[in-house]
């Protein structure tokens, strides 16, 4: 039985015959409608996430077969979470607080990418993810979160492999979401306005000089970036270049000989 694969990235649950899959599935002279409405009903929980999947097909009899893999665990996390992103700067600026069950959920969704050999290993793994991600786990950071599990705090939950929370907690959950965002916004203002107070304190400065100075207060470097573009450094660049080249011979009078005195008359 000869047979082609077809490959792609798709939104869960929102599989169009647009590309990549339509061009692809075209010359299989398959069904692309009744393929695509396959797609969707298998990856309809996995909705608002990049979903692999890959569609085998038999070039006689044009049957097929659809295989979905599960999106990166970072996809996931946000998914439980209720977030669009992770932090930009997760040592800092926590977006999100998990329980261990939604930590469970994800690891047992995810158990065939993992390289642990058992779910409280894989357990680990997706809460190293949720560390770099600025996601704490338990009220704790990532970090803190595997030593607990380390010591046997989430045994009960791990062997019982439980992955449902109460609407109390989800509410908890969606507070403590909002106390973090909350808290990142404030702790944002005050970056901005202690960054405002030294740029103006160094005005006239060279833009390193006053850079600098920024990453000594432990300013973020977003916000660096946002208040001290980069532009403005490129601008006075050129503005020195300007300055030098308006000072400088032009080409034909650099490169004309001077008349030696006493010759040429």
């Amino acid at each position: 039985m000869a047979t082609q694969s077809v490959e792609a990235l798709i939104n869960g649950g929102q599989a169009t015959a647009a590309p990549p899959l339509g061009p692809a599935l075209g010359p299989l002279g398959v069904n692309i409608g009744q393929i695509i409405a396959e797609i969707n009903r298998k990856t309809s929980s996995f909705k608002g996430m990049q979903v692999p999947v890959k569609i085998e097909v038999d070039t006689v009899s044009k049957a097929f077969t659809i295989g979905v893999g599960t999106p990166p665990a970072s996809a996931l996390i946000k998914s439980e979470a209720g977030i669009e992103k992770g932090s930009g700067n997760p040592l800092q600026d926590k977006v999100a607080d998990l329980r261990i069950e939604n930590i469970i959920k994800i690891a047992k969704m995810k158990e065939d990418d993992l390289m642990g050999r058992t779910l409280k290993e894989k357990v680990k793994e997706i809460i190293g993810t949720c560390n770099s991600m600025g996601v704490m786990v338990e009220g704790v950071s990532g970090k803190e979160a595997i030593q607990l599990v380390n010591q046997g705090k989430f045994d009960q939950e791990i062997r019982e492999q439980k992955t449902e929370l109460s609407a109390e907690e989800l509410k908890e959950m969606e507070e403590e979401k909002k106390r973090l965002a909350e808290e990142i916004e404030r702790r944002r203002e005050e970056y901005v306005a202690k960054a405002k107070d030294i740029i103006a304190q160094n005005q006239g400065k060279e833009r390193g000089i006053i850079k600098s100075k920024l990453v000594e207060a432990k300013i973020p470097a977003k916000i660096i970036e946002e208040l001290l573009p980069a532009e403005a450094a490129g601008g006075a660049a050129g503005a020195e270049g300007k300055k030098e080249a308006a000072g400088a011979p032009k080409k034909e009078e650099a490169a004309k000989p001077k008349k030696e005195e006493g010759k040429g008359k």
